[in-house]
C-alpha cells in the first residue's frame, strides 16, 4: 500500500464509514422494533451491574470531591480487579475474601471527543488512602500505603476517592472488570494480535508463545498483560507498558471491519462487554454507555494515547513507587484543564528518568508507610519516569493506538 496523502485520507474515510456502519448495525441489532430486537436490548441492558455501594460512598463525601473544570470532558476510572471469586476466577489463586486493583487506568476523554488519554496508575505507588467503608460496614482508618490497598479497603469507591485526592481530578464514571470478564472480551473479538520480539516461556502465566506476530486468545492475553518476572526487565513498569500496547492493539481490533460490519461477531462482543462490567449507576445501561462513547468513533487512533503517571522508586523501599514532581502535577493539570497531552517513545537515558537527572525527594516522616498488609514485592524499576524536559508543553513517555506493535 502506498503512503500518499490520498491513500491516508481514503483509509481515514473508510475507518469513519466502518464506525458509522457499525453504529447502524448496533442500532438495528439492539433497538430493533421487533420482539427479537427488544429481547436482545433487554438482555444486553440487564447484563451491566450497577455499583450502588460506590455511589453511596461518594455521596457521603460529595463536599470533599474535586470540581469538574471543563464541560463535556469526562474522566473514567478503569479498574481491573484481581478477585479470585466469581465465575472462572478461582483458577488464578485461592479466594482470600479480599481483592485489590491489579490494574487501574484513568481515561480522560476530551471535550468534543477529539482525543482520549489513558494514564496507568502503578499499583505499588505510595499514596494517602482515606478512611473508607469496608464491605462489612465498618470503616478503615486513613493510612499511607500502596495504591492497590484502596480497593481492598473499600472497593471502587475508596479507589476513586484515593485517585481524586492524589490528582485533584473529578472522576465522572468508573468501570470494574475481573479476570474472567477480560478473557471474555478478548475471545469475543476472536483474539487480539501482538508482535513478540522473542519467544515467551512463562510457566506461572501459562504462556508458551513463538516470536513474531501472534494472535492471543483470552487466556493468553490475560497471561500476557499480567506476567512480570519472565517478561521484559521484570519490572511493573515493563508490565504496564505491555498492557498499554495490548490495549492499543485491542482498540484497533475493535475498530476493524471484521467486527463492526459483522452482526454475528458484533453481538458476542457487546454481550461480553456488558456482562463483564460493574459500573457507576449512570453507566449501568446501554443508553448510559452509548451517551459516553458515541463520539469516540471519530477519534483517530493516533489521538488515543497511553502513558503511565511519572514515578520513581520510593525512597524508603526500592520495590515501591512515588510520584516525580513537578512532572506528575503537570500531567494532572493538563487532564484537569483538558489541555493536550503529548506522548513520546522511551529513549535510553532520556532526561527526567530517576537515577539520571532527578533525585527522589525525601518524604516527611509521616509519609513512611504503615504496615497494612501490602508486603508483596513489586520489583519496580528505578527508571520509570516518563516526563520530557520541555517547559512550555511537556511530553510524557507513552504510545498511541496508532503505533505499530511490530517495528
Amino acid at each position: 500500500m502506498g503512503a500518499s496523502a490520498l491513500g491516508a485520507g481514503l483509509v481515514r474515510r473508510r475507518r469513519r464509514r466502518r464506525f458509522e456502519v457499525g453504529a447502524g448495525v448496533v442500532g438495528l441489532l439492539v433497538v430493533g422494533t421487533g420482539v427479537a430486537g427488544w429481547v436482545v436490548y433487554a438482555k444486553l441492558d440487564g447484563n451491566i451491574t450497577p455499583d450502588e455501594a460506590a455511589a453511596a460512598e461518594l455521596a457521603r463525601y460529595a463536599k470533599e470531591r474535586p470540581t469538574a473544570l471543563v464541560k463535556d470532558a469526562r474522566n473514567v476510572l478503569l479498574i481491573g480487579s484481581d478477585s479470585r471469586a466469581g465465575d472462572g476466577n478461582s483458577e488464578y489463586g485461592r479466594d482470600s475474601g479480599t481483592e485489590r486493583s491489579d490494574t487501574t487506568i484513568l481515561l480522560h476523554l476530551s471535550a468534543g471527543r477529539r482525543s482520549a488519554t489513558a494514564v496507568s496508575i502503578p499499583r505499588d505507588l505510595m499514596v494517602d488512602v482515606p478512611a473508607c467503608r469496608r464491605p462489612d460496614g465498618s470503616r478503615s482508618s486513613p493510612t499511607f500505603a500502596m495504591f492497590n490497598y484502596a480497593f481492598q479497603a473499600g472497593g471502587s469507591g475508596c479507589t476513586i476517592r484515593t485517585v481524586e485526592k492524589l490528582t485533584d481530578i473529578r472522576i465522572d464514571h468508573h468501570v470494574v472488570v475481573d479476570f474472567h470478564g477480560f478473557k471474555k472480551m478478548v475471545d469475543a473479538l476472536d483474539g487480539v494480535e501482538v508482535c513478540l520480539k522473542e519467544p515467551i516461556r512463562d510457566k506461572a502465566a501459562k504462556l508458551r508463545l513463538p516470536a513474531g506476530r501472534v494472535r492471543l486468545d483470552g487466556e493468553q492475553a490475560l497471561g500476557y498483560v499480567r506476567a512480570r518476572k519472565t517478561l521484559g526487565d521484570g519490572s511493573d513498569t515493563d508490565r504496564m507498558d505491555r498492557q498499554q500496547r495490548f490495549l492499543g492493539a485491542l482498540v484497533n481490533k475493535a475498530q476493524s471491519n471484521d467486527v463492526l460490519l459483522n452482526p454475528v461477531k458484533l453481538y458476542p462482543v457487546l454481550d461480553a462487554a456488558t456482562s463483564s462490567l460493574t459500573t457507576d449507576p449512570d453507566l449501568a445501561s446501554l443508553r448510559g454507555l452509548y451517551q459516553l462513547v458515541r463520539g469516540l468513533r471519530d477519534i483517530p487512533t493516533a489521538q488515543v494515547r497511553f502513558l503511565t503517571v511519572p514515578r520513581e522508586s520510593y525512597v524508603y523501599n526500592a520495590n515501591r513507587d512515588q510520584l516525580v514532581e513537578p512532572a506528575a502535577e503537570k500531567l494532572f493539570e493538563r487532564l484537569r484543564t483538558d489541555a493536550p497531552v503529548s506522548v513520546i517513545g522511551k529513549t535510553p537515558g532520556e532526561p527526567g528518568e530517576p537515577g539520571k537527572s532527578q533525585k527522589p525527594k525525601q518524604p516527611k516522616q509521616s509519609e513512611q508507610p504503615e504496615q497494612s498488609g501490602n508486603s508483596t514485592s513489586s520489583e519496580s524499576s528505578d527508571h520509570d519516569t516518563y516526563a520530557s524536559p520541555s517547559p512550555s508543553e511537556p511530553s510524557f513517555r507513552g504510545n498511541t493506538a496508532g503505533d505499530h506493535t511490530c517495528a
